[in-house]
């Protein structure tokens, strides 16, 4: 199975960040076999709807393409324009069969909030559509520390109630997340975690010395292939 991860595109109408994620996409729907599309969180960079409609325009391909909502995402537009649907009024989450592997799309965001959460609604329903079968759980804020200020400081809070989740079902393979705008590899509850890049920037580390976020350097996605419960992640810079 291959799964490619978009992530971070914080459209806001500019030529520039536009640019950006057409160029991504074009890369994406042109790769062969892709199951489907994962794109893990901040799509609009201020929750408008206009915003929305450039991101339907935007993520249109031949491949399936499954979305969850970052911080900087508004609920209400984003179900209302981007999915097509009227606004549920909680949180938007929803679980997706692919090939026989349940991939659940989780809602982190909080309102109003740069931080994260899974709410008492969200793991009670992740708690609820995760069985033994083989699973990916796909939010936007990381659970585990990133090793820098800047984004360790708005991570999802309260992990250990996801990790408890996650203990109950052994066929959770990975977590895969976006928010941190870069390629990032850990472990968490015991699991595989990915991070996925950002399209509209790159996150610096301070051992760098170049600030915390990179706006010249190119996008990127990830490329995950899943073998068995074997998960192997592949980062492509788009140039």
């Amino acid at each position: 199975m291959l799964l490619v991860q978009v992530s971070d595109l914080h459209l806001d109408g500019s030529p520039q960040r536009h640019e950006r994620a057409e160029r991504v996409m074009a890369y994406v729907n042109g790769l062969a076999g892709v199951d489907a599309v994962l794109v893990s969180g901040d799509i609009a960079d201020h929750g408008e709807p206009a915003e929305y409609a450039e991101a339907r325009q935007l993520l249109a391909s031949p491949h399936r393409v499954l979305t969850c909502p970052g911080n900087h995402d508004v609920r209400g537009p984003y179900e209302s324009v981007l999915l097509g649907r009227s606004p549920s009024g909680g949180a938007v989450n929803e679980a997706h069969d692919v090939a026989g592997v349940l991939i659940a799309m989780c809602d982190s965001s909080r309102p109003g909030r740069a931080d994260g959460r899974l709410d008492e609604q969200t793991l009670a329903w992740l708690d609820g559509v995760l069985a033994d079968q083989p699973a990916l759980v796909c939010f936007h804020h990381p659970p585990t520390t990133m090793h820098q200020p800047m984004i360790d400081e708005i991570l999802l809070t309260d992990p250990d109630r996801l990790a408890a989740v996650l203990d109950r079902h052994p066929g959770v393979l990975a977590v895969l997340c976006g928010h941190a705008h870069t390629a990032a590899a850990t472990t968490f509850a015991g699991r595989p975690c990915h991070v996925a890049p950002g399209v509209v920037s790159t996150l610096r580390l301070p051992a760098e010395h170049a600030g915390d976020l990179d706006y010249a350097l190119p996008p990127a996605v990830a490329l995950h292939v899943l073998d068995g419960d074997r998960l192997t992640t592949h980062y492509r810079v788009v140039p």
